[in-house]
Formats: C-alpha cells, structure tokens, sequence
C-alpha cells in the first residue's frame, strides 16, 4: 500500500484502467441479494441465477425483454451507486495527470465528477441506445423512455407503445453495448478514441503509472495486456493491479509492478487516510 501511495505520488501521469471490478466493489452486484429482490419475479419464472445472464435470455416478447431490460438500466446506471467508490477514486487523483479508459458501461465516473474529456468508455454506455440492424452510426439518449417503462410495466411486460424502434429505418432498437459486430461507435466514442491515443502518445515515457482497477480475465486485450505492454516499453513506469481474487502481472515487468489482491473500495478508503 505504500509503495502505490508513493507511486501515485511521484506519477508524472496515470492511466486509469477500469473493470467490472470496480463497479462490483461499489455495490453494483448482478447476483445474489440485490439481483433477487431487484428481480424476484424473473427468477421465479425462469430460474435466472444472475443479472448478467438473463440479459441474454431469449424473451418470447420485445414487450416483456424490455420489461427485463428497462429494470436492468435503470438500477445499474440511473439509481446511485450504493457505496461512494467512484468518487473515492476522484479525489485520490485530485491534482494529478490522468486519463481513464474503461470497460465499464455504467456511466458511474461521470456521476462522480470525472471530466468527460478525461475518460474513454470503450464498450458503450446502458444510456444509449442504438439501431439494432444498424443503418446508421448513431446513438439515442434512453433515460426518459426506460423510466417510463420502469414505471408502467405490469406483469413483466412494458406497454406496447414504449418498444423502441429505429426513427430512420423503423428496426428494432438495441443497447449500445459492444456485443457483437453491429455495436455502434459514434461521434463521441471516436472522439474519446482519439484523446486516449493522444495521451498514451504523449506519455510513452517517464514516471507513468498504470493504475489497473477490477479488470479480469475476459476482456485483457482492451486493458490489461495493453498496459503490461506499456510498461515493459518504458523502465520508468509501474503497473498497478489492484483487483479482489484476481490480482496479477507479467512476469517480464514485475519488478515494475505492485499487485494487491484487496477490495478496491477498502484500499482507496486506506490510500486516502494516508494522504
């Protein structure tokens, strides 16, 4: 913990790299006692053992999948987080260099206050929706439309007139999550793009600190291998993995790495102590 303190400290700049890890140690769980009091009534019916899974359920109905849908947005994306771990995180990076990039689609940095032209959401956002076909790059703000569904489904069914469809080619909309070869990148997403190139660009050397949060096994190559690669790139920059259960590195950069296999929430409360 003191060496990552001292790193954060030292950094001349801090790639933030951020999983599923994070969100979970801010309380958004996809099982157990959030996902059955949340979805009771789903699970009764078809036996779901997390929130994860049931999204890809075959729903018989667009009516009753955005039943499942509109419930699973607003609880994960418009409800507030139910511990303040983002905002921890904000506030051990005041006055530093930093850029963060993300796999997240929870939209939980910028409802702590990060700057927008300081992240990078790479797989979507559960706000947006998109063309599901798609005939056009293009994404639609989905808040009002998924509280009224929230609030008007009844026997897990939205109102037929709440089904989302495409204003330019009449096909069904879908989430704007990075799922399969159809997945949307609009204006903002390359925008984003651009400003994360320019500043791994900027930084190739120096006192850099990869600070890698929550970022599993499932999708390394966006984040992990990346900043083992970075680092090994330059003797002068530290890898930091702090991840629950799942804490590792390379072998080729670990006398550049500080690898803490904690809670994330509970070792950024410990690093703010020590400021």
């Amino acid at each position: 913990m003191h060496q990552l303190r001292a790193a954060i400290d030292e950094a001349d700049a801090i790639v933030v790299g951020a999983g599923a890890g994070l969100s979970t140690s801010a309380g958004f769980t996809y099982s157990g006692e959030r996902f059955e009091r949340l979805f009771d009534d789903f699970i009764a019916k078809y036996g779901f053992a997390d929130m994860y899974s049931a999204g890809f359920y075959p729903y018989a109905t667009p009516e009753e999948r955005w039943a499942f849908w509109s419930r699973y947005v607003w609880c994960n994306r418009y409800e507030p987080a139910p511990k303040d771990t983002y905002a921890k995180l904000l506030r051990l990076l005041d006055g530093h260099d930093f850029f963060v990039i993300t796999t997240n689609v929870d939209h939980q940095f910028q409802k702590a206050g990060f700057p927008k032209e300081r992240l990078f959401y790479t797989q979507g956002d559960y706000g947006l929706w998109q063309c599901s076909v798609p005939c056009h790059d293009r994404t639609y703000d989905n808040y009002e439309t998924v509280k009224r569904m929230v609030e008007e489904q009844r026997d897990m069914r939205v109102p037929t007139e709440l089904v989302p469809h495409c204003p330019v080619c009449g096909e069904p909309m879908s989430m704007n999550l990075r799922a399969d070869d159809t997945f949307v990148e609009d204006e903002g997403w390359h925008a984003a793009a651009r400003r994360y190139t320019e500043y791994l660009t900027a930084h190739q050397t120096g006192r850099v600190l990869y600070l890698e949060l929550g970022v599993g096994g499932n999708t390394p190559v966006i984040i992990k291998y990346p900043f083992w690669r970075c680092t090994y790139d330059n003797p002068d920059a530290t890898y930091a993995c702090v991840n629950f259960g799942q804490a590792m590195t390379a072998r080729e950069i670990v006398d550049q790495s500080i690898v803490i296999d904690a809670d994330i929430d509970a070792v950024l409360d410990e690093l703010l102590e020590e400021r």
